[in-house]
């Protein structure tokens, strides 16, 4: 019998029980008994019976699957929000749907659409921004959602973060301690209220206690990848800033690599510290000086909220925010501290 056609009825046909006991058996149902179960499952193996997980989640109005919204999944930060997901997801035995939106808008809005079309029980949404669209189909969907790694302006989603502001504020009052004063800022869009309402802000409050005025000249935008920090290295070389803060690992690797084209030495000439300590750090030449935060941990406690959530339980705090750090490395002067 080809595997692919055997069926709850061939399986239940072969062990003489009932469907509902075949159903019972794969299910984990403790109300069967032992020499029926041992029964079933030697009949399961015979025949190569694999029980639809879908049809299963459907008969019990469970689809046992999670949608993952990933706005870029080759950016190792991501990537590793996504594995500290997967793997709690795994513990709870829910699948995961990993649904890659670009950065997009569109897609995401397409992106969730799919995701609902599928029947997920709950979502993990990932990404750099949230706006009214991607709002509004939060509120359609009949499931929950947990944002992890992005901040909501209304603090309408449950979320898991770093502390941004002061974690850009450390890490630019270490570059004013080694006696920097022009200081580039570079960073994706500052429309993205993670941008303008935390991160730059965090900048500003460092430059303010040192009271070195904010240049707008010393902020650069880009996209969050390699390509748009290299691009932007010779503009930060021309505003003659002599260190920097970089908001995404991809980017700092592109503004390192393309102030080491144009001739500047890191960290002699020009310091740099990055935002996220992801693998993307250590693989820079010199390695880059970041601000750290448990990654994985992030998309790990998002994934067991999530559970919670959909489970009907209540969650002891909405907004949770795990502690970050900083680690010292190439990119800046070990003699500055």
């Amino acid at each position: 019998m080809d595997k692919q056609t055997v069926t709850i009825y061939d399986v239940a046909r072969e062990a003489k029980v009932s469907m509902a006991t075949v159903s019972r058996v794969v299910n984990g149902n403790a109300n069967v008994k032992a020499e029926t179960k041992e029964k079933v499952n030697a009949v399961i193996a015979k025949l190569g019976y694999r029980p639809n997980a879908v049809a299963r989640g459907l008969a019990s109005r469970r689809t046992t699957t999670i949608g993952v919204v990933i706005p870029d999944v080759t950016n190792h930060y991501f990537a590793e929000l996504a594995r500290g997901i997967d793997d709690v997801a795994a513990m709870y035995h829910y699948q995961i749907i990993l649904a890659n939106s670009d950065e997009s808008n569109t897609k995401e809005i397409q992106v969730m659409e799919n995701l609902l079309g599928k029947q997920v029980d709950g979502i993990v949404f990932m990404g750099n921004i949230l706006n009214d669209d991607i709002r509004d189909e939060f509120k359609k969907a009949d499931v929950p959602v947990v944002l992890a790694g992005l901040l909501d302006e209304y603090e309408e989603q449950p979320s898991v973060n770093i502390e941004y502001r002061s974690a850009m504020s450390d890490a630019t009052t270490r570059l004013l301690q080694a006696g920097h004063t022009k200081i580039a800022f570079v960073t994706g869009d500052l429309d993205h209220y993670m941008n303008k309402a935390h991160k730059l802000l965090g900048y500003q409050d460092a430059l303010a206690a040192y009271d070195v005025a904010y240049d707008e000249k010393l902020v650069f935008q880009g996209t969050y990848d390699y390509q748009s920090g290299y691009q932007l290295a010779q503009e930060i070389k021309d505003s003659e800033a002599t260190a920097a803060i970089v908001a995404n690992d991809e980017m700092a690797a592109g503004v390192i690599n393309g102030l080491t084209d144009a001739g500047v030495n890191v960290p002699d000439d020009f310091e740099i510290i990055t935002g996220n300590d992801s693998k993307v750090a250590v693989i820079t030449r010199p390695q880059l000086s970041s601000i750290t935060q448990p990654i994985y941990d992030i998309g790990a406690v998002a994934m067991r909220m999530l559970t919670k959530l959909m489970n009907h339980e209540e969650l002891a705090v909405n907004n949770i925010v795990l502690p970050h750090g900083y680690v010292d490395r190439g990119s800046t002067k070990h003699d500055n501290m």
